[in-house]
């Protein structure tokens, strides 16, 4: 949902950017929307390798105190969420590929049929996916929308035991 026109966004980005920075994440979105009588301010922040639980919830408390200092809402009540990206993110920034890197993606290109890959490398122009037999080279600005997919029981996911010694001993509980 697109933020209120009232509210000066670019204010709320200036701000909060190094308030953000300062606990080692990264801004990722801003978004006022009405909620009631209140705005629901939600600050989107992320990390190389995911934001943690911990630091999220370690930076709320610095965004809430720059806003009321701020004076950015005025005398308006909000309520305000400080979160990481959800897996339905659009991939809309370099920065937001490479976090993907390894991951599968559905990209819609802006002509073409869409498709999946797999992420393998990453640049400020494009991406390498792995479509399975070939590779294919995506130019960013040949993208209408890209989103990474949920996959559950990745065969090569890194604590799956692929990488354990297979033993024919069964250990009853």
């Amino acid at each position: 949902m697109p933020s209120r026109p009232d509210v000066p966004l670019e204010r709320l980005i200036s701000l909060l950017t190094p308030v953000v920075a300062a606990s080692g994440l990264d801004l990722d979105d801003v978004v006022v929307r009405p909620a009631g009588k209140r705005l629901l301010v939600r600050v989107v922040v992320d990390a190389d390798g995911g934001a943690t639980l911990d630091a999220v919830a370690a930076v709320s408390g610095p965004v809430g105190d720059a806003i009321d200092a701020s004076g950015a809402l005025g005398e308006t009540a909000y309520v305000l969420e400080v979160t990481s990206p959800g897996v339905d993110r659009p991939l809309s920034t370099p920065t937001h590929w490479r976090r993907a890197a390894g991951r599968l993606v559905e990209v819609t290109p802006r002509q073409g049929a869409p498709f999946t890959g797999r992420v393998m490398t990453t640049d400020e122009s494009g991406a390498v996916l792995d479509l399975g037999k070939d590779d294919r080279r995506v130019a960013y600005a040949d993208v209408a929308k890209a989103v990474v997919q949920v996959e559950f029981g990745r065969p090569d996911a890194p604590g799956d035991g692929a990488d354990q010694q297979d033993d024919d001993t069964v250990q009853e509980v």
